[in-house]
């Protein structure tokens, strides 16, 4: 199995891994007239092109024995919190239970760490039974519902999100990773950063938005949304 970044390459494949993926998943709640168009719509191969060419996309495939058999895309969000909304995961029905998207999901919360992401949230239809095992069984939270419309018809939908934190593996740092630091548990109010390497405090943060820990002399590259934890 391979976990790489999608190309435009894929997207005949990507297309297929999502119109299977839909109709295993809801063909007991969603009309196949509703899914057909619904795939047509989000994974229009205009809309792909866009999306594995915008710089806030983070899309990953995975490769089995060379054919596509899943995928996962999540957008970033900047403003006061970094926040990466993940789109989609599917996975073909026959590599379901395999682990496929929990390493499409490790790999995705990869990048999204070394892009300075502090948190993940992801959308689930209610009826989507095995959606919502997979987000709980990732130790995600759920955090509301809401209302959401496919083609005329009105769906409920289940909203989960966890945070995200830097590891021993991440690049982040020359010689230890920087944790983004709060005043609160619920992580609404930002204090600083600490570092990985002395778990000290005493971070400064340039005008070209790089780290340097003042006691030990870590660093850490610029980032696009480093700015919006301070």
């Amino acid at each position: 199995m391979d976990i790489r970044d999608a190309t435009t390459e894929d997207i005949d494949a990507i297309r297929r891994v999502a119109a299977d993926s839909l109709r295993t998943s809801y063909d007991h709640a969603i009309d196949e007239a509703v899914l057909t168009s619904a795939v047509d719509e989000w994974y229009s191969a205009d809309r792909l092109t866009d999306g594995l060419a915008d710089d806030s996309v983070v899309f990953v495939v995975a490769v089995d024995s060379g054919s596509v058999v899943g995928f996962a895309q999540s957008e970033v969000s900047e403003g006061r919190e970094s926040v990466g909304y993940l789109d989609w995961l599917h996975v073909v029905p026959d590599h379901r239970g395999g682990g496929i998207g929990s390493q499409l999901l490790t790999r995705l919360k990869q990048e999204l760490v070394a892009a300075g992401v502090d948190r993940l949230e992801g959308r689930v239809l209610v009826d989507n039974r095995s959606g919502v095992s997979f987000y709980e069984e990732q130790g995600f939270s759920e955090v509301g519902t809401r209302a959401v419309e496919i083609h005329g018809e009105r769906f409920e939908e289940r909203v989960y999100t966890t945070f995200l934190e830097a590891t021993d593996s991440d690049p982040s740092g020359s010689d230890a990773p920087f944790f983004a630091v709060y005043l609160d548990e619920a992580r609404e109010h930002p204090y600083g950063w600490m570092c990985g390497g002395d778990e000290g405090f005493d971070v400064a943060m340039d005008t070209m938005e790089r780290l340097e820990c003042n006691n030990c002399g870590n660093r850490r590259k610029a980032a696009r949304w480093d700015a919006a934890y301070l």
